[in-house]
């Protein structure tokens, strides 16, 4: 079957951003929200006895929240596929504006929780139209205990428009507008935009073109470290001055918050990687052989084996990047493969590989129409296949709660990179089942391996170099010079010395430092995947895996992370034990790679 590259957001508003029914969508919730307001001021617990005026009030927030998560969905899609496209920019802060208007009736429902008695509180949870939302009622009520009065929280959710979300927003603009250019082994100059660069680090097989690519990629961010340490520099300090108004501690405390995670059981999972990370060393030492390498650089970590005995590897198109993914769904859950196909069917996944698309990968569902999208650049590597399996994972998980009410669809990113891993597992686990050679094996090994690299050493340099960081903002602005210092120690500690060249610009160039929205985007990917390893291991024991996996992914905006490993695996995530089975899985990746890859030295 042939599957276009291209998404199709007319299902969502058609006509694109003048779609006239985006249009309509802006003035209702604009309505919607006013109205909700008047609703909650108007409120009286007295006159509620049957909490029915109450449950009206969850679901008007939900409606709202719907609406607003589909609204940001549908402009921000058209601005990844085409950001140098300036239209797209006054109607994201159209549809921004109305998510800090939502902000006001939020906070004052928020804070109407405080005011319950424990058994009112009690009594309304257990409502039958309440009880599906409990734990986001009750977190809610947590978050209410922080809020400043109602100007003030007004005031500092007008000010991110200008602040934390238009600092983000700038560093897209700074990211869409970079190029560099290369000369490639038919000494052909090539020119690349920020996105495509990475993409050539991440797969040319040439090395010493990749090292090319790599030291015109360092410049490039190199040329732009000012704009950049300006953008991430007032970005931590908005969200700083944010966390410390709301009473926050420390700059982590936040983000475990927001992930329904304990300090202890983060502390817990970075030591079992630190010490483990030693198992790599072999790892790499054996790839750089068969690379001819004589050093391991930052644009090794994943570069393809290309010359291993008679092999030859070959690309995939997209149609039969979508036709293994849908098989291999299937072999542990029909109804994986039945959304992969639909999704592809459907025209759910921007996938063309060409300029002028936000670099990365990512999901959004769509909750009004009960449908989710997903960009990447297609390229026709075997990663690639890992990476649409990984965002289609995504997407499954929200599918799967579409029957809930729109809070439950509200889990954290640490659970949301649960799915979406596992996935891209299964699809690993495939390929190298799939090989018919012992050299197609460990070429598929090693492709395999560019996701525990990533989850224990790329995202802990990431982590070490995020955390000290804002330990220095605190004190002051953290130029570019000293950006670029902390970003290599981070390197050398969490890689223990494997690379002999590194990225000190990785600061500038890795989008995730500035998300707006989810303070520490790092740590919860190293979680999501260790829990899939968890999840993966555990499948091979269900009579029903589908059934049982589906159970969990349900409960996944309903209870803490500690309590829902709790539940449905058995497990004590503040223990080392569960963590240590995910790295002895890792370890018995490395070790087969090592044996079949011996003969080939």
């Amino acid at each position: 079957m042939t599957y276009s590259l291209n998404w199709n957001l007319d299902t969502i508003y058609p006509g694109g951003i003048h779609s006239p029914e985006f249009a309509d969508k802006l003035k209702l919730l604009a309505q919607q929200i006013a109205d909700l307001k008047t609703a909650v001021n108007d409120y009286n617990l007295v006159n509620d006895t049957n909490f029915k005026t109450f449950s009206q009030l969850t679901a008007d927030n939900q409606t709202i929240f719907s609406g607003l998560r589909t609204a940001t969905l549908f402009v921000n899609a058209l601005s990844a596929a085409d950001y140098t496209n300036s239209e797209y920019r006054p109607y994201q802060t159209k549809v921004a504006q109305l998510s800090v208007a939502y902000q006001t009736p939020l906070n004052a429902f928020s804070k109407l929780l405080t005011t319950f008695s424990d058994d009112d509180f009690n009594q309304a949870l257990a409502t039958p139209a309440i009880a599906p939302v409990a734990f986001h009622l009750k977190g809610l009520c947590h978050q209410a205990a922080r809020l400043l009065d109602d100007k003030t929280e007004q005031l500092l959710a007008t000010l991110k428009l200008d602040g934390l979300d238009a600092w983000s927003e700038h560093y897209d603009t700074i990211s869409a507008g970079l190029t560099m250019t290369y000369t490639d082994e038919n000494g052909v100059q090539q020119t690349l935009s920020a996105g495509q660069s990475l993409n050539r680090i991440d797969d040319y097989p040439d090395n010493t073109i990749r090292a090319e690519i790599m030291r015109q990629y360092e410049k490039m961010w190199g040329n732009a470290e000012n704009l950049a340490a300006d953008t991430l520099n007032h970005l931590a300090g908005a969200r700083l001055t944010e966390q410390a108004a709301h009473g926050y501690d420390d700059f982590l405390a936040e983000p475990l918050e927001l992930n329904h995670l304990s300090r202890q059981t983060l502390n817990t999972m970075w030591q079992v990687v630190d010490d483990n990370k030693a198992m790599f060393k072999d790892y790499f030492n054996r790839k750089a052989q068969l690379l001819d390498l004589d050093k391991i650089g930052w644009q090794d970590q994943s570069a393809p084996i290309t010359k291993l005995g008679d092999y030859t590897p070959t690309t995939t198109t997209y149609d039969e990047a979508a036709a293994f993914i849908i098989k291999n769904f299937g072999k542990y859950s029909p109804k994986m493969a039945a959304f992969a196909q639909h999704a592809f069917e459907n025209q759910w996944i921007e996938a063309e590989n060409r300029p002028g698309k936000t670099p990365g990968a990512w999901m959004e569902s769509v909750p009004d129409i009960h449908e989710s999208r997903i960009i990447t650049t297609f390229t026709g590597s075997v990663n690639d296949s890992a990476t649409i399996a990984h965002e289609i994972g995504h997407g499954f998980h929200t599918s799967v709660l579409t029957d809930l009410p729109v809070w439950r669809d509200d889990y954290a990113m640490n659970v949301a990179e649960t799915a979406s891993t596992f996935a891209e597992m299964l699809i690993a686990d495939a390929n190298v089942q799939a090989a018919k050679s012992d050299a197609e094996k460990v070429v598929l090994l090693d492709a395999k391996m560019a996701n525990p690299i990533a989850m224990f050493l790329n995202i802990r340099a990431r982590f070490l170099f995020e955390n000290s960081f804002y330990a220095e903002r605190q004190a002051g602005f953290v130029p570019a010079k000293r950006l670029n210092e902390l970003m290599s120690a981070a390197q050398e500690q969490a890689f223990g010395g494997i690379l002999d060249e590194l990225h000190p610009h990785f600061w500038a160039s890795k989008l995730h430092f500035y998300i707006n929205d989810v303070p520490f985007y790092n740590f919860p990917y190293t979680f999501g995947y260790l829990f899939s390893q968890g999840i993966y291991a555990w499948a091979q024991t269900q009579e029903n895996f589908e059934e049982a996996y589906i159970a969990l992914l349900r409960d996944t905006a309903n209870m803490t992370t500690e309590e829902l490993a709790q539940k449905h695996l058995g497990v004590d995530l503040t223990k080392p034990d569960f963590w240590q089975a995910g790295a002895d899985l890792i370890k018995q990746d490395i070790d087969e790679f090592l044996k079949l890859s011996e003969q080939f030295v």
